[in-house]
Formats: structure tokens, C-alpha cells, sequence
């Protein structure tokens, strides 16, 4: 036979007790899942704040240290860019100057004997003032930088040209114009246009022309690879006073001393 339960089913235990269902228990049940993730919410948003305080005192004191680093090597710093800036001025100052005694000395080792000078200048820049140049002109004008304004004579139109070429020789020249190049006319003794050589002669001396086959000429040597220089260092110039004004000026020399000696 099949047994049978008499027992109510509320009073009954075990597994074959009827379960007391109701909305509560899982209302309860839900809250306290809810009440459990907002709290591990707060500790992991804790921990993260934690962490990003600890990182910003970290580099905060990072960033301290590199200012207090950067504070000692500030006299280093100050230090190379004063370095910096006298090399530059030191360079300013080199480039601006010319080195006129180089082109003089080249100058004569160029020099044929076929060709002798009157007058000889030396100019930084085409503003320079320069009283009694060497006769450049127009020519002069066209060369920014530092050039030699030349004029002489030589024996024929053959040796200007080979002068001409030989100044090409000279280190740093760029270009040489010829401004004028004539030859002498040649004129009777005893006319009025007439070239005396002796050392009485009335003329100013920059006539050199004493022969009809001499020509006079007029040269610009200009040296455009040189930096042109500043405000400052424009009228640096180098004057070569010409034969005549040196033997004017040892005559009156001569002369203020025989004065001198007779007076005494």
C-alpha cells in the first residue's frame, strides 16, 4: 500500500513542508545587494582618489625638485648665453673689419714695373667721405662694399690690361672696372699744354702722362664677397697720398727746418 502524510501541511517539516512565499524576502534580499554594490562603488572611487591624490603630491614634488634644479643651473644657463652673445659680437666686430694690409701687401707683389701709381684709396663702404680718392667715379658708387679706387699710368694700353689681370690675382677680388684709360697726346716742346719733368715743374703732378705712348687710367677694384659694414665702422678708409703730395710735403718739412736752423 501507498503510505499517506496525515499531518496538516503547516505543520509539516522537511522537504515536504510547503515554502511561505511573499514579495518581502526578495525586496529585503535586493536591498541589501544594492546597499552591497554602492558600498564597493565607494571603496573603488575611494582607492581612486587616493591614488590620483598620490600621483598629484608625487608630481608635485617632482615639479619642485625640477624648479629647484633648474633655479641652481640658472647661472649656468646665463653664463652660456652671455658666451653665446660675445662669440656673435666678437664675429659682428671681425666681420665688419677689412683686412687692408693683406690687399697692400698683394697689392705690391702684383705690381708690374710697367705701371706706377698716383694716387691709391682704400674705402669700407661706397659712403665713405673720401677727399682726393683715387678717381673711381660712377664705378666706385656700384661696389656696397670695401674697394681700392686706383689711378695711375703705365707704359701703353698693353699694360693696363696686364695690370688689370694681375689685380684679379689678389686674394679676395671679385671684379675690376676700368673707368677711364687714355693715352698722352703728343705735343712740340715749348706749347702751352706741354708736360715738364723736372723738379722745378710748374704742374700739379698728377699729370703722368709724359710720353705720347703712356696712358692714364682709373680703376676700381672691388671686393663684394666682403660684408659690407655697419653704421659704425662706414668711414674706416685707407688713403695712399699720391707722389706729388709726398714730396710737397717733405719740401715744406725741409724747408720749416732750414728756417729753423737759420734762425737760430
Amino acid at each position: 500500500m501507498r503510505p499517506i502524510n496525515l499531518i496538516p501541511p503547516e505543520d509539516r517539516r522537511g522537504d515536504s513542508a510547503p515554502l511561505r512565499t511573499g514579495p518581502l524576502p526578495y525586496i529585503v534580499l535586493g536591498a541589501l545587494v544594492a546597499v552591497l554594490i554602492g558600498v564597493g562603488g565607494i571603496v573603488l572611487l575611494g582607492n581612486q582618489i587616493s591614488e590620483s591624490k598620490d600621483e598629484l603630491a608625487r608630481v608635485e614634488a617632482e615639479d619642485s625638485a625640477a624648479a629647484a634644479r633648474a633655479q641652481q643651473l640658472s647661472a649656468y644657463t646665463r653664463f652660456r648665453d652671455m658666451s653665446e652673445q660675445r662669440v656673435q659680437t666678437v664675429q659682428s666686430l671681425a666681420d665688419s673689419r677689412f683686412d687692408w694690409e693683406r690687399v697692400m701687401r698683394e697689392l705690391s707683389l702684383v705690381l708690374p714695373s710697367s705701371v706706377w701709381l698716383t694716387d691709391l684709396t682704400a674705402s669700407a663702404s661706397a659712403d665713405a667721405n673720401v677727399s682726393g680718392g683715387g678717381g673711381g667715379g660712377s664705378l666706385r658708387s656700384q661696389v656696397p662694399g670695401p674697394a681700392l679706387e686706383i689711378g695711375g699710368c703705365a707704359t701703353g694700353q698693353d699694360a693696363v690690361a696686364g695690370f688689370v689681370t694681375a689685380l684679379k690675382d689678389i686674394d679676395g677680388v671679385t671684379r675690376v672696372g676700368v673707368e677711364s684709360s687714355e693715352l698722352g697726346e703728343e705735343e712740340e716742346p715749348g706749347e702751352a699744354g706741354s708736360v715738364e719733368t723736372g723738379s722745378n715743374s710748374g704742374s700739379t703732378g698728377d699729370e703722368c702722362r709724359t710720353r705720347d705712348f703712356i696712358a692714364k687710367f682709373s680703376l676700381v677694384v672691388a671686393f663684394d664677397a666682403a660684408p659690407v659694414p655697419s653704421a659704425e665702422g662706414e668711414g674706416e678708409t685707407a688713403t695712399v697720398a699720391s707722389p706729388a703730395e709726398k714730396s710737397e710735403s717733405t719740401s715744406s718739412e725741409s724747408s720749416e727746418s732750414a728756417e729753423s736752423s737759420a734762425g737760430e
